[in-house]
């Protein structure tokens, strides 16, 4: 509408007006004071006022005039109303001056109107004052009409109830005003108590992730000292395995210091007694007057060797005479002078025996020759019968020997001798009735037999750990065996009880274990051939038990003698017999199986760290013998033929390459003569070795060719 979009304008213009500079006060009507005391301009009502005026009420306007100037209405109708109606009090108005624009109206033309009708019906109701009273009420006021009063009153009305509309409104806003704050308040308190419970989330999450912060940092200090604590334990583990090593070392080492001590004592004790033996058989070197010996016999040689050795053991002995201990070289090298001393004496004892028996020979023959010379006649006689005789038993036989030869024999019986004279020596320890004697002489008999049966065909490590077990015990050092130290030298039978006891036990792993397994001859062959190189004595009871078990090993076929029972003959020729009862035929040729293979494996190995110079000591020579006397002995049915083939299989190939054309022209001689006679005194139900013979002879002919056995030790076999 145009009304209202004059609003702003007419509010500008009541701004500008005089009445709207004035300043208002809320307390003017408190007090008492007029509105319109501080305008100094009269007042004058509108030109519309009449006609306001006019229209509320039909009653003429009195004009009025003021104590100060009287206006005039131009209007005839005003001053007629003014005239009757007497003057009314006025509020003072400022008149506006003819130049000045008319007042602008704050109300759009309807809501003038109808608040005109509103005041002027509420003048009407009003009550009539009279001139007089309000003349006399009001002396100093006179009014100009009565319906610029009752316009004036309208106006104040109007002004009170905008006064009224205000305070209304006032405490409208006022209400609103503390509904606002109440509802800001609540607002507020809402807001404080939402901020005092997020205050409180906030502390109870910032309490709770304190407390999980504190429960982590707890588990990880408690992690840290679980891992403290099993690195502390992990550190005293290794602290106290140090400790117990260093305690173990120590130990090791006082045990080593007593260990030395006791062994340097015992060598001490050995080389005193190597000693004394060695002086009491220099002076078994020296000539007696009073033995009948041969003046050609010379002892100087013996003797001055004799006093060699002795200066050599002597040079050994003053090394311990100072609190020093003796060396194991020395001891060895004194061990070594005691044995040559021994050979000296035996050989001195061998010539004298020899030099008696030649003696004896010469007086018998001297005798006999006596005696021939008498019976001559007699004699040429009987020799002719005996020379028939024989010629006819040697037709028959062929040139072939029921037994072996004189020189094998006495060889035999000589090793038999060695090993007797062996056994009486040790008899003491052997029979010993004594605690403390059983205990050493089991500690010896383990120390002797335990590395022969550990030795195996695995590699050559164990056979010189083997080896080197039996040397030192044989060279009177002491050896660990069962976790403890013995020696030989603790009893004086000791080294001939263990010699004797080694020796049989070599035989038996050949009697036993190469029974049962071909391929075990030559790892105890090796050890058995090292030990017979330095230990020549070994050697000899070794071969001395062979034959008491094996006499095919010789070669020897003992004949019955006369007083001689059966079992004790099969004893002899190598059967076993328990309560009257012999073993079976295969048992027997077994274990003679075994013991020729061991036999044929010693004749051609040769241990191979004893770094010494010279022929075997039992050597391929020794085979050969072997052969040959073999060949020329009546073959003994299902025996000859079972060790001699046994004997050609792991020794034939080794003859091979030493003889050559020699050893085939035997292999012929056996194909064509000897195998014959093999054939003839077999029977049927003994024929399978000699088939594995007979094969074996054609096929190694045909292909001029016999192969090493497969179980033969080569260089590669020690150096694992």
């Amino acid at each position: 509408m145009p009304s209202e979009n004059l609003r702003f304008e007419t509010l500008v213009a009541l701004k500008n007006s005089p009445k709207g500079q004035l300043k208002y006060s809320p307390d003017w009507l408190d007090k008492g004071e007029d509105v319109l005391a501080r305008c100094i301009e009269v007042s004058s009502l509108s030109p519309l006022s009449g006609q306001i005026l006019k229209r509320m009420s039909p009653r003429p306007l009195l004009k009025t005039c003021s104590l100060t100037s009287c206006v005039r209405d131009t209007s005839p109708g005003l001053s007629e109303d003014a005239a009757a109606c007497g003057s009314l009090p006025i509020s003072p108005r400022p008149v506006l001056s003819p130049s000045s624009p008319p007042p602008v109206s704050i109300f759009t033309e309807e809501e003038e109107e109808k608040f005109s009708c509103q005041k002027a019906e509420e003048i009407k109701d009003a009550p009539v004052v009279s001139p007089e009273a309000s003349v006399s009420s009001t002396p100093s006021i006179s009014v100009l009409s009565p319906r610029a009063t009752q316009m004036a009153g309208c106006i104040r009305m109007c002004e009170q109830k905008h006064k009224a509309r205000a305070k209304m409104e006032l405490s409208l806003r006022q209400e609103q005003q503390e509904r606002l704050v109440a509802t800001v308040a609540n607002r507020e308190s809402e807001q404080l108590k939402r901020f005092e419970e997020f205050m409180e989330l906030k502390q109870r999450q910032d309490y709770q992730s304190m407390r999980d912060m504190m429960e982590k940092e707890t588990q990880e200090s408690i992690g840290r000292q679980e891992k403290l604590r099993e690195e502390h334990r992990h550190r005293m583990k290794i602290l106290n395995l140090r400790l117990r090593e260093m305690e173990q070392q120590r130990l090791r080492e006082v045990e080593l210091e007593r260990q030395r001590q006791v062994e340097g004592r015992e060598r001490h004790r050995a080389i005193n007694a190597i000693q004394e033996e060695v002086l009491q058989l220099n002076q078994l070197l020296q000539p007696r007057p009073s033995t009948h010996t041969d003046s050609a016999l010379d002892h100087a040689p013996y003797i001055t060797r004799g006093n060699q050795l002795c200066s050599q053991v002597s040079e050994v002995v003053p090394a311990s005479a100072d609190g020093q201990f003796l060396s194991v070289e020395d001891l060895t090298v004194a061990e070594r002078a005691l044995q040559e001393m021994r050979s000296l004496v035996r050989g001195l004892q061998e010539e004298v025996t020899q030099a008696a028996e030649r003696k004896k020979r010469d007086q018998e023959e001297e005798e006999e020759e006596k005696k021939r010379q008498n019976e001559l006649k007699a004699q040429q006689e009987e020799q002719k019968k005996n020379a028939a005789r024989s010629t006819i038993e040697k037709t028959k036989r062929e040139g072939l020997q029921t037994g072996a030869d004189g020189s094998t024999l006495k060889w035999y019986n000589a090793l038999q001798d060695s090993a007797n004279q062996c056994a009486q020596a040790s008899e003491d320890l052997s029979k010993a009735k004594d605690t403390q004697m059983k205990k050493l002489k089991m500690e010896l008999q383990k120390a002797a037999t335990t590395p022969v049966s550990q030795i195996a065909n695995s590699s050559g490590s164990p056979l010189k750990e083997a080896f080197e077990k039996i040397d030192k015990l044989l060279s009177g050092r002491p050896v660990t065996s069962a976790g403890k130290s013995v020696s030989t030298s603790q009893h004086p039978q000791g080294l001939e009880f263990v010699s004797y006891r080694l020796a049989e036990k070599f035989v038996k792993q050949g009697e036993e274990e190469v029974a049962s397994n071909h391929s075990a001859a030559f790892p105890i062959a090796a050890v058995a051939s090292g030990i017979m190189e330095m230990h020549p004595k070994i050697g000899d009871l070794i071969l001395a038990h062979l034959h008491k078990k094996c006499p095919y090993a010789v070669p020897h076929y003992p004949p019955m003698e006369r007083g001689t029972s059966v079992e004790d003959y099969q004893r002899i020729l190598g059967y076993r017999v328990d309560d009257s009862k012999v073993e079976g035929q295969d048992s027997f040729l077994k274990r003679m199986s075994g013991m020729i293979r061991l036999y044929a494996a010693i004749i051609q190995m040769r241990w191979p760290y004893t770094g010494k110079q010279g022929p075997h000591p039992h050597g391929l020579s020794h085979g050969w013998r072997w052969l040959a006397q073999i060949l020329n002995m009546e073959p003994i049915a299902d025996i000859t033929a079972t060790i001699l083939f046994d004997f050609l299989e792991v020794c034939g190939n080794a003859l091979m390459k030493q003889y050559r054309g020699q050893f085939w022209k035997l292999i012929l001689l056996i194909i064509e003569e000897y195998f014959p006679r093999i054939e003839a005194v077999t029977s049927t139900g003994q024929m399978g070795s000699v088939t594995r013979l007979k094969q074996f002879l054609e096929t190694s002919l045909r292909t001029k060719q016999i192969s090493a056995p497969k179980s033969e030790l080569g260089s590669a076999f020690f150096r694992s």
